[in-house]
């Protein structure tokens, strides 16, 4: 048994679903179902036992307590945070709560569980939090990526509380002895992505016709990561991470936001053509930039390959063009997620 925070989130879900294609070891799944934890995403596992979803809220420290006593889990996988760096910049206390003062208390739950356990079952556990690269602040142009000995520097109030929950599981493991494993990953991008975020906006703009807002000059650059890669690299340093390590996990993708939207748009043009024949290009409008708009971001993820042999299966070609197929033929999905929270951000954010 595993317990994993999030599940229900993006990355959590499909971490959830492609653990359980190819395990039969249960998942308990705590979710509090914010605006972008949704059920919805987890449809498939409905009446399967191996699935036992919670909710509830990582703060909730006697919930977390009577969790890890009934099941006894061998691992938990924190993969729950608020991750929108303009919902951060508008509103930042959630943050704070969830990602800094929700790990805390959940790392308190863990530690006590973990003291108790039997001596083969202490040597086994697992601690594995799963951050951002954003925390190691922007990068200039030609800079070397990112290695896990890269300073932190975070410039927004989301990077900086996953940088401060970062440092907490470090803590726990060099002050109480904690078996802690870190993954800090590029930007996601796959089914079941919240469409806040670059690549699932543009589709679902695109489609109704609207504007495709791109931040000031459209050069900013990111390495993209498709997320089943990313659950991928996850269950490998769940394996076999070294205790107390950081793992950079990127794809090797580094291309700057216009390309992305360009190639979104190309995308929308062969498999769902305007009916007017002209090109979703032409609904891409330049917005004003956000404040402290990292200018680039880039993972080395050497160190990942090199002790855990673990390379990304996707490159930005394929997985972009199965994200694309995969909301054109889920727009039920779309349309249920864009229909509350998302909707009144979209508005606020005026796209």
């Amino acid at each position: 048994m595993i317990l994993v925070t999030g599940g229900a989130g993006f990355i959590g879900a499909n971490f959830l679903l492609d653990w359980l294609k190819q395990s039969d070891e249960p998942v308990v799944n705590l979710d509090k179902l914010t605006y972008a934890g949704n059920l919805e995403n987890l449809t498939s596992l409905q009446g399967d036992a191996r699935h036992v979803f919670v909710r509830g809220d990582i703060g909730d420290t006697a919930l977390v307590e009577r969790l890890l006593s009934e099941h006894r889990p061998r691992a938990v996988l924190n993969f729950a945070a608020e991750s929108h760096v303009d919902r951060s910049i508008q509103e930042a206390e959630d943050f704070i709560q969830t990602n800094i003062v929700g790990t805390f208390r959940l790392l308190e739950a863990v530690r006590p569980y973990w003291t108790g356990l039997a001596a083969e079952d202490k040597s086994s556990f697992r601690f594995l939090h799963v951050s951002t690269d954003e925390v190691y602040g922007s990068l200039g142009k030609g800079e070397p990526a990112f290695t896990e000995e890269h300073r932190y520097a975070p410039n927004s109030p989301y990077s900086a509380s996953k940088a401060s929950s970062d440092h907490l599981v470090r803590a726990y493991h060099h002050t109480y002895g904690l078996p802690v494993l870190t993954t800090n990953c590029s930007n996601n991008y796959g089914p079941f992505h919240f469409p806040e975020k670059l690549i699932p906006l543009m589709i679902v703009n695109a489609l109704a016709g609207k504007s495709l807002p791109v931040y000031g000059d459209g050069q900013q650059i990111r390495d993209w990561l498709y997320v089943k890669d990313h659950c991928s690299a996850i269950r490998r340093v769940l394996e076999a991470g070294r205790l107390g390590e950081v793992y950079n996990v990127g794809g090797w993708n580094e291309k700057p936001n216009i390309e992305i939207v360009n190639t979104v748009c190309a995308l929308l043009d062969e498999l769902r053509p305007r009916m007017d024949k002209k090109s979703y290009r032409e609904q891409i409008t330049y917005v004003k930039d956000r404040p402290g708009h990292d200018r680039r971001y880039a993972i080395d993820a050497r160190k990942l390959e090199h002790e855990l042999g673990w390379k990304p299966a996707e490159t930005f070609e394929t997985g972009i063009r199965k994200t694309v197929q995969w909301y054109l033929d889920n727009q039920g999905w779309v349309s249920s997620v864009t229909s509350g929270s998302c909707r009144q951000w979209m508005d606020w954010q005026d796209v």
